[in-house]
């Protein structure tokens, strides 16, 4: 009897992946802690339905289409919500006395058999995509996290219990709570809840003069959900308050703290940063979740080239590479991937940040805490009594520190960091305004990389489309590009949220200190002129790099437009 093919030998006979991709896939998962299917997906090699395809031909089992399917209600019925979506599972058809259930793995035997311990009746599974399979429960149970939140501010709003936290009564909002535990408790889970399904990257908690705005900022734009009634006010941020560990009676200072919370089978952290305005405390949650930092280099977003150049200069070992771009512009997440690149058991690593918002295993983190006078500074000095390799400070935001990230670079250290400037040849004229002499900045800096996040068009609803010749025009697209261009655009989808939009990724622009560009440094040259060489010596904005992007199909000239500048181009 013939040995049936596995999955993935069954994707590289139909030419959907290749021997070298699935190599790289594979080394991946491994070093990411995560499944093979979710390393190609991620890598963008094979897309959900490709595996489940493969994995039902694999194992003689049923592929179906869920978008094209409604399942009759009598069937919903007979398994219950909470077990469809905790084992991500939805029934499909009920046939002479065995319940045919829609899976994503055909080899969770444990699953099969707790459905038909919980069902009492024999199960027949049919493969679909996990991603598929959670959006047609939302679907079918018609209730996602964010109606279960809809229904408990409901509940709030029917209540009679005033929660406002008043002047005479600073710890009224902590009263409120013992009050009314459950209610508040639930609200404050599910908010964070949904934030996180709907993939947010940080939460808003705002008061104004007659409400509270919730806003969670998903895909770099900011989105508002239904507020809570005003009166919750007080509750709401006291409870926000005891998640942190922090004091819940100060309302005149700042408060930073941290929350740690299990949402599913995902352990979060969340930042959490409380200012004091006129309308009361508001708060901003930032989800830090540790997946977002499993990336390799490959899947930052670089075209070959620049992929080539940026794993070329991680290997020197010496001199500095800067990362710039505004807060919220993928820098953390770039040189995270480098590290994790270069995190051998023969290299030592050391990193200074304010704050560490992300625990790498293997790396040697040290927390910035300026009020014992524990500053970058300080901390580069001691590093090197250390012995690394490779040292990233997170930003050189003053003389000091950039002259000690210098100094660690010419002495045979690797040095990482970032700076607050829109492109790369202005972080050479930021450091000399710094204070820092040209001829130092010169021989020590060997390559400037700025970026930005695009929003990608969503894979669910994308189509093709064609821009108008007057858009084209204006964005500055050659008619011999446009003319071998993908144009693509999302429809919008439940997916997406019907924005058309869903994640994002990286543009960049790739600044080597060539002999000319040092020579224009050491002269003290303006950024313009910098620029100018770099652009002449075959650097790509900003703006190119994002326009490349969208003739791939990637993201939109629309959105490459609102990112970078077309001054850029």
């Amino acid at each position: 009897m013939a040995k049936k093919k596995h999955w993935t030998e069954i994707l590289i006979s139909q030419g959907i992946v290749g021997p070298d991709q699935l190599s790289e896939a594979e080394q991946m998962a491994r070093q990411s802690d995560m499944k093979l299917p979710e390393a190609l997906d991620r890598l963008g090699y094979v897309s959900g339905d490709d595996v489940a395809k493969a994995m039902a031909e694999q194992h003689g089992l049923e592929y179906i289409r869920l978008a094209d399917v409604t399942v009759s209600p009598s069937v919903i019925e007979l398994v219950p919500e909470s077990v469809a979506r905790e084992n991500a599972i939805l029934p499909l058809a009920d046939e002479d006395g065995s319940l045919k259930v829609v899976v994503s793995d055909p080899d969770d035997f444990e699953t099969f058999e707790k459905l038909r311990f919980i069902l009492n009746r024999p199960i027949e599974p049919v493969l679909a995509p996990r991603d598929a399979i959670v959006e047609s429960i939302n679907r079918h149970y018609g209730q996602t996290v964010g109606e279960s939140a809809d229904h408990l501010l409901q509940e709030f709003t029917d209540t009679a219990i005033d929660f406002t936290e008043t002047d005479d009564d600073r710890i009224s909002g902590k009263e409120a709570i013992d009050d009314s535990a459950a209610p508040i408790v639930r609200l404050v889970h599910l908010l964070i809840s949904e934030a996180v399904k709907l993939r947010a990257s940080d939460i808003h908690v705002e008061p104004f003069e007659d409400r509270i705005r919730i806003r969670y900022r998903i895909d770099g734009v900011l989105i508002e959900r239904d507020s809570p009634p005003k009166r919750l006010q007080g509750a709401l941020l006291s409870r926000i308050k005891i998640l942190s560990k922090l004091d819940i009676a100060e309302r005149r200072r700042t408060q930073d703290g941290r929350i740690k919370i299990t949402i599913g089978e995902k352990e979060l952290d969340l930042r959490v940063s409380v200012i004091p305005t006129n309308h009361g405390q508001s708060v901003v949650m930032r989800i830090l979740d540790k997946d977002s930092i499993k990336v390799g280099l490959r899947e930052l977003g670089f075209d070959e080239a620049n992929y080539k150049i940026f794993k070329g200069l991680i290997a020197r070992p010496n001199g500095i590479i800067l990362v710039t771009g505004p807060t919220g512009s993928g820098k953390t997440t770039s040189l995270y991937a480098a590290l994790n690149e270069l995190n051998t058991p023969d290299r030592k690593i050391i990193t200074a940040e304010d704050p560490v918002e992300y625990y790498l295993p293997g790396i040697n983190q040290v927390e910035i805490k300026h009020s014992i006078g524990l500053d970058f500074a300080r901390v580069i000095r001691a590093m090197l009594r250390q012995a690394p390799n490779i040292i990233l400070v997170g930003e050189m935001r003053d003389l000091e520190t950039a002259q000690m990230g210098i100094q660690a670079s010419l002495t045979g250290h690797l040095v990482f960091s970032t700076l607050h400037t829109n492109d790369a040849p202005s972080a050479v004229t930021r450091l000399i305004d710094m204070g820092v002499a040209s001829y130092l900045v010169s021989s020590s800096v060997v390559a400037i990389m700025a970026q930005r996040l695009v929003r990608v068009v969503c894979q669910k609803c994308k189509e093709l489309y064609r821009p108008s010749d007057a858009v084209l025009e204006s964005a500055g697209v050659p008619p011999e590009m446009a003319e071998k261009a993908t144009f693509m655009r999302g429809k919008g989808c439940t997916a997406c949220g019907h924005s058309g939009f869903r994640g994002r990724r990286a543009i960049f622009e790739l600044m080597l200190m060539s002999t000319a560009v040092r020579e224009l440094t050491f002269n003290e040259a303006p950024a313009s002129e910098i620029r100018r060489a770099a652009v002449s010596e075959g650097m790509s904005t900003l703006y190119v790099d994002g326009l490349r992007k969208a003739c791939q199909g990637i993201t939109t000239v629309e959105e490459v437009a609102r990112v970078a500048k077309m001054a850029d181009h």
